[in-house]
């Protein structure tokens, strides 16, 4: 479609906030003008720069607030690269008109896979012995001071049963022969009869699980919701797996229950502040595993991740409805 001069309107420019496969950068290009960042990191004076002129943002985890949208005034589309989006200023983005969009799905099993690697990581101390090992103490000490806990048949709950909770689910009653009891905003009665899952209260699930995973999204409403009280709720037993978001736990809480022993261990993908630091005290613990918030990390996904969150760009940047927009813009 050419305008009355007989040239060709300009494709639409969009901003790329991150490295990209080159094949997704070659998707974005067959339909759009576009520049991308390609170091890991941009100063907000250089994306504001950038923004002047996009209609479309693709990014993972850059704030999308008032003074961004402020240099953005032609903006119609945030596509985040990951199926969190609490970096999104819901309001202001509405208020704006502008569009927020994630990439759910196509990570459900992935993650769900690394969920079950901290739980078996902290129950059979693997990261710990392999320290042990490399240190050069095997056979120094006695064979019950490396015990670490069964999984199989032991009590799972899971606070959050979204679909990566339903999948993660899957593998402890089918795979581990687990109880699995699970705390949601709303019951979820196909999952109950078709995986043989059990609704709790927050309380019951904590006071009865082996292990307890967090798998809720970053809200107002679930900021520390697992803290002090919950966690001297638990078995002094018991693993806590958090891979949601850092901020849903107090950490602090976390640390003093490691180290006073109201719970038996943990696994770790995500921290209230990333990359950690190297002055917290979780990296002194031994009780436990800690990864570097990894949960879709394998070239498959992120390439999968990266074609669907370009799609959702160009489709609203050419008035289309994005097949992903997050709940708050449907």
């Amino acid at each position: 479609m050419k305008d009355k001069g007989g040239e060709a309107p300009l494709k639409p420019y969009v901003f790329i906030a991150k490295p990209i496969p080159p094949e997704v950068e070659q998707m974005i290009g067959e339909h759009c003008r576009y520049d991308i960042w390609k170091e890991d990191t941009i100063s907000k004076e250089e994306l504001y720069e950038k923004m002047k002129d996009a209609e479309g943002l693709l990014t993972s985890g850059t704030a999308i607030d008032s003074d961004l949208l402020d240099h953005a005034p032609k903006l119609k589309v945030v596509s985040n690269n990951s199926v969190g989006y609490d970096n999104f200023n819901i309001e202001e983005m509405k208020r704006r008109g502008v569009v927020g969009t994630h990439t759910p799905y196509t990570l459900d099993d992935t993650v769900a896979d690394l969920a079950f690697s901290l739980i078996l990581s902290s129950a059979r101390r693997v990261a710990e012995l392999d320290r042990f090992v490399r240190a050069g103490k095997w056979g120094t000490v006695e064979e019950e001071s490396l015990f670490g806990m069964d999984v199989h048949h032991q009590t799972l709950g899971i606070i959050g049963m979204g679909r990566i909770g339903e999948q993660a689910a899957k593998r402890a009653k089918f795979g581990f022969d687990m109880d699995v009891l699970y705390y949601n905003r709303s019951r979820k009665p196909d999952a109950e009869k078709e995986l043989g899952v059990t609704y709790a209260d927050l309380d019951t699930l904590l006071k009865t699980s082996d292990f307890v995973l967090l798998i809720t999204p970053l809200t107002d409403e679930t900021y520390h919701m697992i803290g002090e009280r919950e966690f001297k709720m638990m078995k002094d037993t018991a693993f806590f797996v958090n891979i949601s978001r850092g901020k849903t736990v107090d950490e602090k809480a976390l640390i003093r229950a490691l180290q006073e022993g109201w719970i038996k261990g943990a696994g770790l993908d995500v921290f209230e502040k990333e990359p950690i630091g190297e002055d917290n005290p979780l990296l002194q613990l031994e009780n436990v595993t800690l990864l570097p918030h990894i949960g879709s990390a394998t070239a498959k996904i992120r390439l999968n991740m990266f074609k669907q969150a370009a799609q959702n760009m160009i489709d609203a940047v050419y008035g289309k409805t994005p097949k992903n927009l997050t709940k708050e813009f449907q």
